[in-house]
């Protein structure tokens, strides 16, 4: 008799996470909102402070300083004259509610936090006067076209939902003050409001253009330096191919004669017979490591890579292709070279290859001078062209610089120096120096 498993009752599913409730929603946004009034969202910096001119730099403190001179004289002379108000008091409010425009250039929001209860305050107490002919209340004109200029520096400069809360503070503050002195109340109760967020529209369109700007031009800086750092890869994985053929020939000899050498050279004992052939296996074993690697490097398919690499010996035909295209172009080459190393062979016909490729793209028609030369110890390889026959019509405006960088990696890697620039007379110049003798060249650069 066969016993039934006990009754297990399915898992219940789990429980949905708490809704946010409306309370909790508003105490969450409101500290939110206290904390970006209380909390400048930018250092306290002008908003030109990385402006490379001087007078750039200089500008926003000029500003502010115009504006304090500006409201304070006029700030007094309006309480005093034309609202009667005492002139100890009225010089108390006015401190209050102009001096800290000097804030604006780097603090705009703690500038509000002094001028906007200063100006409630001084509303207030305009109250207590007797309403002269032709006031205006609660905001004085000076009072509300200096607010004007703090609504604006704090939409610059804030985030939007601080310049959001500013302006409703400001509006509610304009409300509880037209429904608390309806009879004095004549119209700027809603004017500050209204022209505020015109104002603030004005700034936070600035303010965003801006940052949209400044992200543009860092990503172009990202994207260029992107750029260079793949012409350079490119460029060392184009050389590894290069040595590949380079260093396989020798390798290859290396394995010919530890192959033969025991056939060549009669009575050699055992172990010199097992010592060539460990040399020979090992040379085969490099061979086809290279071969492999090489694979790797030439996967993008690019067959005319597998063609034998160009050298000091092809440099007149690539001169006289350059002249077929329209160039002027003059070779010197010794009729008698020392020996050159194949990596340094290689090297100088890809610089004076990537130099008339510039010539032709940055200054067609400009009569070019390719000079080779050598004192034993070291290759010199000198291209100079003159300026463009046409300089308004270069085939590339401007150039990314990326040739250049293949060529400092070229003598980088064989250990000689380059040095390339502008001539006086509107041409250019590229001289690199080879060493023929073998150099531990630098360590390559982490990519």
């Amino acid at each position: 008799m066969s016993t039934s498993p006990p009754y297990v009752p399915p898992e219940a599913p789990p429980r949905p996470p708490p809704a946010d409730g409306l309370v909790s929603a508003a105490r969450r946004n409101l500290r939110e909102i206290t904390h970006g009034l209380a909390h400048p969202s930018h250092p306290p910096v002008p908003p030109l402070a990385g402006a490379r001119k001087r007078w750039r730099r200089m500008l926003p403190y000029v500003v502010v300083f115009a504006l304090g001179a500006i409201f304070v004289p006029v700030t007094l002379n309006v309480l005093i004259n034309e609202y009667s108000m005492a002139e100890g008091l009225a010089g108390l409010l006015t401190v209050a509610q102009t001096v800290p425009l000097l804030m604006l250039a780097h603090r705009p929001l703690q500038a509000w936090w002094i001028i906007f209860p200063a100006d409630i305050v001084g509303a207030l107490v305009l109250l207590q006067y007797q309403e002269p002919l032709m006031a205006i209340w609660p905001w004085p004109p000076p009072t509300l076209i200096a607010y004007l200029f703090v609504m604006l520096a704090v939409a610059l400069r804030e985030t939007r939902r601080t310049v959001v809360s500013v302006w409703a503070l400001t509006a509610v503050a304009s409300l509880v003050l037209h429904l608390g002195g309806t009879d004095r109340s004549n119209g700027t109760a809603g004017l500050l409001p209204a022209l505020g967020a015109v104002f603030m529209v004005i700034g936070a369109v600035i303010r965003e253009r801006g940052d949209a700007q400044r992200r543009l031009a860092e990503q172009e800086t990202i994207s260029e330096a992107e750029r260079a750092q793949r012409t350079l890869l490119e460029e060392r994985a184009r050389i590894a191919r290069e040595l590949h053929d380079v260093v396989a020939h020798h390798m290859s000899v290396i394995t010919v004669q530890a192959d033969s050498a025991p056939y060549r050279i009669g009575g050699l004992p055992e172990e010199a017979h097992e010592e060539f052939a460990a040399i020979a296996a090992s040379a085969r074993e490099s061979l086809t490591e290279m071969r492999r690697l090489l694979t790797v490097l030439r996967s993008d398919g690019t067959e005319g890579e597998r063609a034998p690499q160009p050298g000091l010996d092809r440099v007149q035909q690539l001169v006289e292709a350059t002249v077929r295209a329209g160039l002027p172009a003059e070779l010197s080459v010794p009729a008698r070279l020392p020996d050159v190393p194949q990596a340094v062979d290689v090297s100088a016909y890809r610089i004076v290859q990537e130099a008339l490729a510039n010539v032709i793209r940055h200054a067609p028609g400009a009569r070019t001078r390719i000079s080779v030369s050598s004192d034993g110890a070291h290759l010199t390889v000198l291209v100079v062209n003159d300026r463009a026959r046409q300089p308004d019509s270069p085939l590339e405006a401007s150039g990314t610089g990326h040739g250049l960088v293949g060529m400092r990696e070229r003598v980088r890697l064989t250990g000689g120096t380059l040095d390339t620039g502008p001539l006086p007379d509107g041409g250019f110049r590229v001289a690199a120096r080879l060493p023929l003798t073998p150099v531990t060249p630098p360590a390559p650069e982490d990519p």
